[in-house]
């Protein structure tokens, strides 16, 4: 009785074992894009969106699609500017994103907002040159995520 337990035992472990590194396994980029990670790149974003968001299976899709930091001075890269990419027609679809439109976004002057038609919401991350450098889905995110978003990864303008 006693070799068999052990043997169930070690199976448990196995089995445990696996499942860890199962959930531990990056997804490919399309994967990645098709949950709306396409530009959430490093880890310590997804460290941040664990904070505000509670859905373990959400953060857990966010860390196999993330790459490790390579150092503190990329844990902080921040851009120059923003565009809203949605198009006016799904614009019922999320009410979130309106929201933040009408009532957030004059916070943000290097944010714009361009109506693309059959655009999914999306932010695209722009560089001192104004070219695109990210792109992130944000179907699914809610008005106070936006926020902290473009709070944490836009510089403001700076003054003349």
């Amino acid at each position: 009785m006693k070799g068999l337990m052990g043997g169930y035992g070690f199976a448990v472990i196995v089995v445990l074992a696996w499942s860890l590194g199962a959930s531990a396994e990056q997804l490919s980029s399309r994967e990645c894009e098709n949950l709306g990670f396409t530009g959430l790149a490093l880890c310590s974003d997804c460290n941040t969106l664990s904070e505000y968001v509670k859905d373990k299976e959400l953060v857990s899709d966010c860390f196999k699609c993330c790459t490790e930091d390579s150092s503190d001075a990329t844990t902080k890269i921040t851009y120059s500017g923003a565009v809203l990419e949605v198009c006016m027609r799904k614009l019922v679809f999320y009410p979130e994103v309106v929201s933040f439109i009408e009532e957030e976004k004059d916070q943000f002057p290097s944010v714009k907002v361009q109506y693309v038609f059959n655009s999914p919401p999306q932010l695209i991350m722009l560089d001192d040159a104004g070219q695109q450098k990210e792109t992130i889905r944000i179907d699914n995110w809610k008005r106070e995520h936006i926020l902290q978003f473009l709070r944490e990864k836009v510089k403001p303008l700076a003054a003349d």
